[in-house]
């Protein structure tokens, strides 16, 4: 089992920034993507950004290239997104997830989700 716990969100206006954290427990996660995936009001989960707990590779939806940054503290066992340029169309419940192996896009590889966290950014 992995546990996730998710924390960082909160109401924003347009153009700020945000820092999302997600602390990971259980097996040995060095084994284990991490993602963070969002869901918009009435729409389905998308993803946001993947990456392996050594930090490489790093993937993306280019809806937040340039302005989204995944990275991991192995020494806290955290894995953050960094959310800069925030826009309205960025509102959603952010989850973090977990899947053994390399990172992917696809959403249903994942087995471990946490509670999510909600971000909401005004205009």
């Amino acid at each position: 089992q992995v546990q996730l716990v998710e924390s960082g969100g909160g109401s924003v206006q347009a153009g700020t920034s945000l820092r999302l954290s997600c602390v990971a427990s259980g097996r040995t996660l060095s084994r284990y993507a991490m993602g963070w995936f969002r869901q918009p009001p009435g729409k389905e989960r998308e993803f946001v950004a993947a990456t392996a707990w050594n930090g490489v590779p790093t993937l993306a939806a280019d809806s937040v290239k340039g302005r989204f940054t995944i990275s991991v503290d192995n020494a806290r066992n955290t894995v953050y997104l960094q959310l800069d340029s925030l826009k309205p169309g960025d509102t959603a419940v952010y989850y973090c997830a977990a899947a053994h192996g390399a990172p992917t896009t696809w959403r249903d590889y994942y087995t471990y989700w946490g509670q999510g966290t909600q971000v909401t950014v005004s205009s």
